[in-house]
């Protein structure tokens, strides 16, 4: 018999939203749950054209000039996560946990350890939800997100040439844990997004490492819908938390 799960975490599907607004909405909602004011979350989404810097992001990753980026509809964001740039898009499905993670260290932060577990539980938990879409992923030594090889991809008619050479990033991960060792953003998996948008950035500062989607590897494409519902589920396993699915209304911070 499987153990019970110890805690439940609601699952909110917000649809398309703006970055700053969901940024703004993490911050709330964080506060709350560690207040036990409100209960572990994990919000799944999609944000308009988006570019945005973490912690150790460098100017110079950013490809586009102002021109381009104002024709292409795309907002530049520094934010307070993990690594440098990436880019969120419509047909991209971004997920945030605000989960506690546990106590903090007397200098105010997650013991490294516990932050390194989060960051490859989040990994793990795509890898399982891609294989139950049909796709084999993985971690790669050394680097952040999930990937998938040149094995797959070069079977892929519809994947760009670099991806059938070297592993290919599926899904990029960038994190925060707050003060009260609440996790703030996290994952954002390429389902059907518009792929030439990465020719504005070094994605991640990283040079040659291509980048994928389930539209270009899967046919057909799983709907939007139904990659939300795996994710939430393996996130369920991979953390050990009954997910209760909630309409946004249930945000009541969303609207103060």
């Amino acid at each position: 018999m499987p153990r019970e799960a110890v805690s439940s975490c609601r699952v909110v599907q917000l649809g398309l939203i703006p970055y700053r607004q969901a940024w703004e909405l993490q911050e709330r909602l964080a506060g709350a749950i560690a207040r036990g004011e409100e209960s572990p979350t994990l919000l799944l989404l999609e944000h308009p054209h988006t570019f945005t810097f973490g912690r150790r992001g460098r100017e110079e990753n950013l490809l586009w000039d102002e021109a381009t980026r104002a024709a292409r509809r795309v907002e530049v964001v520094w934010v307070d996560r993990g690594g440098d740039v990436t880019y969120h898009g419509p047909g991209q499905l971004v997920g945030y946990p605000l989960i506690p993670l546990g106590p903090i260290e007397a200098s105010g932060r997650l013991p490294q350890a516990d932050y390194v577990g989060f960051v490859r539980n989040l990994e793990q938990l795509l890898v399982v939800a891609l294989g139950r879409l049909g796709l084999a992923s993985g971690q790669q030594t050394g680097l952040t997100g999930v990937w998938v090889q040149p094995d797959v991809a070069s079977r892929c008619r519809r994947c760009p040439p670099a991806a059938r050479q070297k592993p290919a990033k599926i899904a990029a991960i960038g994190v925060k844990v707050d003060a009260a060792g609440i996790s703030r953003h996290g994952f954002a998996l390429n389902v059907s997004p518009e792929m030439d948008y990465w020719d504005g950035i070094v994605a991640c500062g990283l040079v040659d490492h291509p980048v994928v989607s389930l539209e270009q590897i899967l046919d057909p494409t799983p709907t939007m819908g139904r990659v939300a519902r795996e994710v939430a589920a393996a996130f369920g396993e991979v953390f050990d938390m009954r997910m209760v699915a909630e309409l946004p209304a249930s945000l009541k911070l969303a609207g103060s």
